[in-house]
């Protein structure tokens, strides 16, 4: 096992962009100021994409501007292309992504792009980036299946792996996309894609749509995976599987690493504040099972009189 792990936090993009209540920018400026004092070191902001098609992440802009930095800590965008890495450089991002998917029919659903298509695109996002000094962070989805074509090759995962390794990514982020990875596919995957790059360049994404993105993360921190995404609270959700929960939650994933002994950087109970900050204003509870648990501490207990004036009832 690993000693120390780094969280990237990408509730405020992957979380909050697909909520369907519109968030005051002050809110997200206000959450993500708040996981900066949580000791994040990697915070994925906001993303540079079409406010027609995700109007969440309409004032990418003005959330960057707004921020209270802190140093050492990395603050980082999507974005999709061009048009998007100019918006990200006026705003001074320290650092941008790009998402490609191992699934041909999910590229063209997501992006109406085959998956050549995407790298191309990538590739001079990837050039034009290098030229102002900022790292490229790269996504892999539909890495442990597709919602279209079902299970997805490890070896298709692992050549789109490469190919964003090889145009200058410096880490690849393997994404359970849909939330159906097991930690039997943990292993099948990872060595696959390992056989292309250093370990130390993978990250996984997972999300907990059927409840095994502890497990799965337990299994990859046997096979010396170091970086892991989460999202505080369990933000997040996709599209292509309708009322499904979100990415792992930060404070489940927290409190298992230090559980463990493993160290993050990051203070479990200040990541708490600022989900039971944001949760107020996405008007739903947040499926972060460590945080239902810490909010029925606090729930006031019925004493064992009124109990048995009552069991009648039951």
């Amino acid at each position: 096992m690993p000693t120390r792990v780094k969280i990237v936090e990408v509730g405020p993009r992957d979380g909050l962009q697909n909520e369907a209540a519109p968030i005051a920018t002050a809110d997200k400026i206000a959450f993500v100021d708040r996981l900066s004092d949580a000791g994040h070191r990697v915070i994925e902001v906001s993303a540079f994409v079409s406010a027609k098609w995700v109007p969440q992440m309409a004032d990418a802009a003005e959330v960057f501007v707004r921020i209270d930095r802190h140093p050492g800590t990395r603050y980082t965008a999507l974005v999709p292309n061009l048009t998007g890495l100019a918006r990200a450089v006026d705003a001074r991002v320290d650092e941008i992504a790009v998402f490609a998917a191992a699934s041909e029919t999910f590229s063209r659903r997501n992006i109406n792009q085959t998956i050549a298509e995407s790298l191309e695109g990538y590739s001079a996002v990837c050039a034009r980036a290098k030229d102002a000094g900022l790292p490229v962070r790269a996504y892999v989805s539909t890495a442990f299946g597709c919602p279209f074509e079902g299970p997805v090759a490890p070896e298709a995962v692992a050549d789109v792996a490469a190919a964003l390794i090889e145009m200058g990514a410096y880490e690849v982020a393997v994404s359970d996309t849909i939330g159906i990875a097991h930690p039997a596919q943990v292993p099948v995957v990872v060595e696959a894609v390992a056989a292309r790059m250093p370990i130390e360049r993978i990250a996984l994404h997972f999300h907990d749509t059927r409840g095994t993105a502890l497990a799965n993360v337990l299994m990859a921190l046997q096979l010396g995976i170091t970086t892991f995404d989460a999202s505080a609270g369990g933000l997040g959700g996709c599209p292509y599987a309708p009322g499904a929960t979100g990415n792992l939650a930060t404070e489940d994933l927290l409190y298992m690493l230090h559980g463990m002994g493993i160290e993050t950087g990051v203070n479990l109970d200040k990541v708490l504040e600022a989900s039971r900050f944001i949760e107020q204003k996405i008007g739903h509870p947040l499926a972060s099972r460590y945080a239902a648990a810490e909010r029925s501490r606090h729930v006031p207990r019925t004493d064992h009189k009124d109990h048995e004036d009552h069991k009648e009832d039951h």
